[in-house]
């Protein structure tokens, strides 16, 4: 598949490092030299200097015949002028684009995007997404991570193993007969900053960070598995009144309902916009999260979770390490740079939100090849949970599953059959219309789409 991307900041070289992987002929196109010179070098892919939006540059790139153009510039516009470029000049089937500002992305101007104005075939909104992410989270405050799947009839959760588990130090195929009853699959383990997808004789141990699918109903039962008794939030804290944490507020107000919402602005005139567009429960404050009369106007120590989404890494941190230290139960703190990751782990910091792995998960769902509905990226390019629907044709249902092949590093992890939720052996044989959830190392995502790819495809 031959794939341009525009952009080669933190999304767009994160598709590319996907991609690359997997045998795709990839360039990206970038107006810095030195992030366009990364991407040759670190990348294993083709960077271009120029703008993304010019038809000679686009062409230099092989738009002529590419199958796919994925622009993430920092600019909207640019964005939008490259897709409708690709579809007027180069007709390039498959073009999408992110769009952070939201006067594009009201109801009323959906018509915007229609194939006869700005022909984009996906529109991603990643402040939406990021709104959405941490919602979930909320509803579970246990879980790091919160993914609905197959229609919501399961999730995809990540939860930290505490010393109060009953399920340390238990090799996973003796889960099934301790709780038999339980519909839940362990997907991916990552202990001392390194992941590895689990075989049955494995053992959870102290620490781990453990990704795994489960049956909705089952949810909270699992996370108390994991040691983790929170209860939901209540008093709600929101350091930041940018798209996320406007988005954010918005949510809880429709769909959680209970909860009372404090936000923090720093800039005054949006601090007034926020309050008029906000419900009058929901109180917003005018000043620096990091000031100490602020988190105190807030409650911040009487709150059960704090949301740091301010646009500055460093606020976020020490906003949620302050509002923790007053008493706060529980920080969502938003990091962009991936580089403070490994610091921050070792902060008391419950839940950190990286926004290019939400967005990534987002574009990837589009770009999978085949019958893949849902694709949610895990770790830092360790590898992807993908929900894939088996077709008649397809070699998912040759036989069971533990004769067609998985290779070391890949595994079923959950089947939705009308609306039962299978946790599956290897004795299970996948019926044609599954939904099949599957758990791959990066290196073998284009094995997961062959083995649902229909007729002669796979061969």
């Amino acid at each position: 598949m031959k794939v341009i991307i525009c952009g080669a900041g933190q999304v767009g070289a994160s598709i590319a490092r996907h991609l690359a992987l997997e045998d795709n002929d990839i360039t990206v196109i970038d107006t810095s030299t030195e992030l366009a010179q990364r991407m040759d070098e670190s990348h294993d892919v083709r960077g271009m200097v120029g703008y993304a939006s010019h038809p000679d540059v686009l062409a230099q790139a092989g738009a002529r015949d590419a199958d796919m153009l994925i622009a993430v510039t920092h600019s909207d516009e640019v964005n939008m002028v490259a897709c409708q470029v690709a579809h007027s000049v180069f007709d390039i089937p498959l073009r999408i684009a992110r769009i952070r500002k939201q006067a594009y992305l009201q109801p009323e101007w959906s018509k915007l995007f229609a194939p006869n104005h700005l022909p984009i075939s996906v529109v991603i909104s990643p402040e939406v997404e990021i709104a959405h992410s941490i919602a979930r989270r909320l509803r579970s405050p246990g879980a790091f991570e919160m993914v609905p799947l197959a229609d919501a009839k399961v999730h995809l959760i990540g939860v930290h193993c505490t010393n109060s588990s009953p399920l340390l130090n238990t090799p996973l195929r003796r889960l099934t007969e301790m709780f038999p009853d339980l519909r839940a699959a362990v997907l991916a383990v990552f202990r001392d900053g390194t992941g590895f997808v689990p075989k049955s004789n494995d053992q959870l141990r102290l620490g781990d960070d453990v990704h795994l699918v489960c049956r909705t109903a089952d949810i909270v039962r699992v996370v108390a598995l994991f040691g983790h008794s929170e209860a939901p939030a209540r008093r709600l804290v929101i350091a930041g009144g940018g798209n996320v944490g406007f988005n954010l507020a918005q949510i809880v107000e429709r769909h959680m309902r209970g909860i009372s919402i404090k936000m923090i602005e720093g800039n005054a005139a949006r601090a007034e916009l926020i309050s008029r567009s906000l419900r009058s429960s929901t109180v917003v404050l005018n000043g620096d999260a990091l000031d100490h009369e602020i988190l105190e106007e807030a409650q911040v120590g009487r709150a059960e979770t704090i949301v740091a989404v301010t646009n500055d890494d460093e606020t976020n941190v020490f906003t949620s390490l302050l509002a923790k230290r007053a008493g706060c139960g529980r920080a969502i703190t938003l990091l962009n740079k991936t580089s403070y990751a490994p610091i921050v782990a070792g902060l008391g910091m419950d839940v950190v939100v990286n926004p290019a792995a939400v967005t990534v998960s987002s574009i990837l769902r589009h770009v999978r090849r085949g019958r893949v509905a849902a694709v949610q990226t895990i770790g830092d390019n360790f590898g992807e949970v993908v929900e894939a629907e088996a077709l008649e044709t397809s070699r998912a249902v040759s036989g069971p599953i533990g004769t067609i092949g998985l290779p070391a590093g890949m595994m079923i992890g959950a089947l939705v059959r009308g609306g039962e939720v299978i946790i599956p052996t290897s004795q299970t044989v996948i019926e044609p219309h599954d939904r099949v959830i599957v758990m791959a190392t990066s290196d073998l995502v284009r094995k997961v789409e062959k083995l649902f790819a229909v007729g002669l495809e796979f061969f």
